[in-house]
């Protein structure tokens, strides 16, 4: 189901505490109050698809959703399948393992961008279309396609050559191609155009779609972020400014992930 150098990277653990610190913690945090204000209340049941080992999945647990995971890396569906409140199983976002309208939410937070041919993305969000219940919310993460322009910057990756050639083929056609070479960057993948994720979910008969921004630009600010992020108050701040800018069109190719919220017509 995964190319080998992307089940590799995970194997590797490459997920594992990429969303504790730093930019990671940011995108949590923004992800995470994105859910709060579109998902149904609790206790709704949840498919988060690409789930990994549990991030949101937890919390989500402990806010009282019954959560399923499903993610293609076996030691993923181990780790969230150990988490109170949770279930995992092994499966495909083009092919999930749950009936018909059995979710009241599906989330996507890992697939999209490992999907690189669109027609495997629009099934993705055909079915989440299919398991979520009518009038339920899907919502799907996607990396922006300038994403490794800046963090080349921000990294200091263009000191390495070969890191150039990746960022140029992502800018022609959104395939960010890393075989293994280079373990510090991340994995093969694609990157989308603003515009993408929600004519994706359109075409895979979902509609009201909304593209948010996750972190923002605020994300290439370094230091000074996380000097934000050591403050509560100052996190409290950040969060609050972006969430009043978070569709802005303008911004929305600044920012490293989006976010697009979708439901299921109802009757």
């Amino acid at each position: 189901m995964l190319s080998p150098e992307i089940l590799e990277y995970y194997e590797r653990g490459g997920e594992h505490l990429r969303l504790a610190a730093g930019t990671g913690r940011l995108e949590f945090l923004r992800t995470w109050d994105v859910l709060t204000r579109v998902l149904p209340p609790a206790p709704a049941r949840i498919v988060d698809v690409g789930g990994a080992t549990g991030v949101y999945a937890r919390p989500l647990a402990e806010a009282g959703y019954a959560v399923q995971v499903i993610d293609p890396v076996p030691d993923h569906v181990a780790a969230a399948g150990a988490l109170p409140g949770v279930t995992a199983v092994p499966g495909d976002a083009r092919a999930l393992p749950e009936p018909d309208a059995s979710a009241d939410a599906v989330l996507l937070f890992g697939p999209l961008y490992h999907l690189p041919e669109r027609a495997d993305r629009v099934t993705a969000w055909r079915e989440a279309a299919r398991v979520v219940r009518p009038g339920g919310v899907v919502v799907g993460a996607v990396i922006s396609r300038f994403a490794s322009l800046f963090d080349g910057v921000v990294k200091g990756y263009y000191a390495e050559p070969e890191f150039v050639s990746v960022v140029d083929r992502a800018l022609d056609d959104g395939v960010h191609l890393n075989a293994g070479a280079e373990s510090r960057w991340f994995t093969s993948a694609y990157f989308h155009r603003p515009e993408e994720p929600a004519a994706e979910a359109t075409e895979a008969g979902l509609t009201a779609t909304r593209t948010v921004a996750v972190e923002g630009p605020v994300w290439m600010t370094g230091t000074r972020l996380t000097d934000f992020l050591a403050d509560e108050r100052l996190t409290g701040i950040m969060l609050d400014k972006l969430r009043r800018v978070e569709d802005e069109p303008s911004l929305l190719g600044a920012s490293s992930h989006l976010l697009t919220i979708a439901r299921r017509p109802a009757p």
